[in-house]
């Protein structure tokens, strides 16, 4: 049983006999320059300032100039004065994690922000930016998740371990989508991380989409788009840590987060402000450095647990191959593109089959299942090339039997890919449903090897 009076006497044990501390020099936008801490301030390493009026704002060392520390606050800058005192953080960055846990939400460094009273403080403590275990110590992906929803279960698999990006728009469906994905994937626990959220949407998605079952095994992490871009880029590193700390555990996890664009646009802003210079659309070099340090660390451990990442990426003006969707698409497992014009003809989720992959298949498939994805794969690819002669009624019935077929298959196919957001279809119904609809076989009642026992 978690006591408030034990987390106190751990929090005053862990207190240091002494302080090193430095002085503010200088204070440019959202630059502090710190003075008087050479060779006790790494790059990264965290101090606080004490404000006129007694308030502490926690910065990161972002760089160094003329002998100074460069650091960057997480909170406002107000009331930090030249000569105010900055202490030497004595603690490495990272959290404690625990099982109690599970059912809270908390802010970019790891503080309650539900209201719940203080977090029960772990044994062993994850740094926030861990590095992710050895390429040749891990394990293969495993078998298929059950993500909830048709139109991913069937045409774009996600096995346990893997790495999946969500590239849409804005108002294409994302948050709808990434709702579902939460209430109806399988897996042991969820870490969420909402990364530059509209602040009036999280209280909606804890009680709306989330609910309190999916709250009750879920860690959400966030950072309103008020937030400085510290804490909107800590909050990614905060969310796999959380999640880097169950998988250790051996617990199978899901890590959803919304949005790896918002943590590459805090990422610009930081680079810029410490005088990088900007490159593709803005982004400093640390952007395209920083992506792959991040999303490489979920994935398959070296034990029996699994982080399966679910990674959003807000395309900018619908170009999918604008820098960071490039960047994400050539580091993730597979990627699931939500389509503007299917959102505007009423189908949700707006899941463009025929551009989203996933690099477990076919290899985590039967040989019956990926009959079933091809021969629908056939018959949407058919329709799309001559979709518009059709609904021009330039096409005569007749003149081409495979896309008569495909004219007559497509209803169904729409309305097996469509599906409402209080509706859940596991894989064996997914699958069932399309044998179904174009008369083919039922699976074949055999399981599938792992998805890592054959080359995608």
């Amino acid at each position: 049983m978690f006591s408030p009076l034990a987390a106190l006497k751990e929090a005053v044990d862990a207190l240091p006999s002494h302080r090193v501390y430095g002085r503010v020099t200088a204070i440019s936008g959202l630059l502090v320059e710190i003075g008087g801490v050479t060779g006790q301030l790494p790059l990264g390493g965290r101090c606080t300032i004490v404000t006129a009026d007694n308030r502490v704002v926690p910065c990161e060392v972002v760089g160094f100039r003329q002998g100074r520390a460069l650091a960057m606050p997480f909170g406002s800058l107000d009331g930090v004065g030249l000569g105010a005192s900055a202490f030497v953080a004595t603690e490495p960055p990272g959290l404690w994690p625990c099982r109690d846990w599970l059912g809270r939400v908390v802010n970019a460094l790891g503080e309650p922000i539900d209201g719940k009273g203080p977090l029960r403080r772990g044994h062993s403590p994850v740094p926030f930016r861990n590095r992710p275990p050895p390429a040749h110590c891990r394990r293969r992906v495993g078998s298929k998740v059950d993500l909830g929803i048709r139109a991913l279960n069937t045409f774009v698999t996600c096995c346990r371990g893997q790495r999946m990006g969500i590239f849409a728009g804005s108002g294409v469906g994302k948050s709808i989508l990434m709702s579902m994905l939460a209430r109806y994937t399988n897996a042991d626990v969820s870490v969420i991380g909402l990364i530059g959220e509209r602040g009036r949407e999280v209280q909606e998605f804890l009680e709306d989409d989330l609910g309190p079952e999916g709250l009750a095994r879920s860690v959400v992490v966030v950072a309103t788009s008020d937030e400085s871009p510290l804490m909107r880029r800590q909050a990614a590193y905060t969310t796999l840590s959380v999640a880097e700390w169950f998988r250790e555990a051996g617990d199978h996890v899901l890590c959803m987060m919304d949005s790896i664009t918002r943590f590459a646009m805090a990422q610009r802003e930081i680079g810029l402000s410490a005088g990088e210079p900007p490159t593709s659309k803005g982004y400093p070099p640390t952007t395209f450095s920083e992506l792959p340090r991040l999303l490489e660390r979920a994935g398959p451990g070296t034990g029996e647990g699994a982080i399966t990442g679910l990674f959003t990426v807000l395309v900018e003006g619908d170009d999918h191959n604008e820098p960071i969707a490039d960047a994400v698409r050539g580091i993730v497992d597979g990627h699931i593109v939500l389509d503007r014009s299917i959102a505007e003809r009423g189908r949700y989720p707006a899941v463009n089959v025929l551009r989203s992959v996933s690099r477990t298949l076919p290899g985590c498939n039967t040989d019956a299942e990926n009959a079933l994805v091809r021969r629908s794969r056939q018959l949407m690819a058919t329709f799309e090339n001559m979709a518009e002669l059709v609904r021009l009624g330039a096409y005569r019935k007749g003149s081409d039997p495979q896309v008569d077929e495909a004219i007559r298959f497509n209803p169904g196919l729409e309305a097996f890919l469509s599906q409402d957001r209080r509706e859940i279809s596991d894989l064996a119904a997914g699958y069932q449903g399309l044998a179904e609809l174009l008369g083919m076989p039922a699976t074949d009642p055999q399981p599938a090897a792992d998805a890592g026992g054959v080359p995608s």
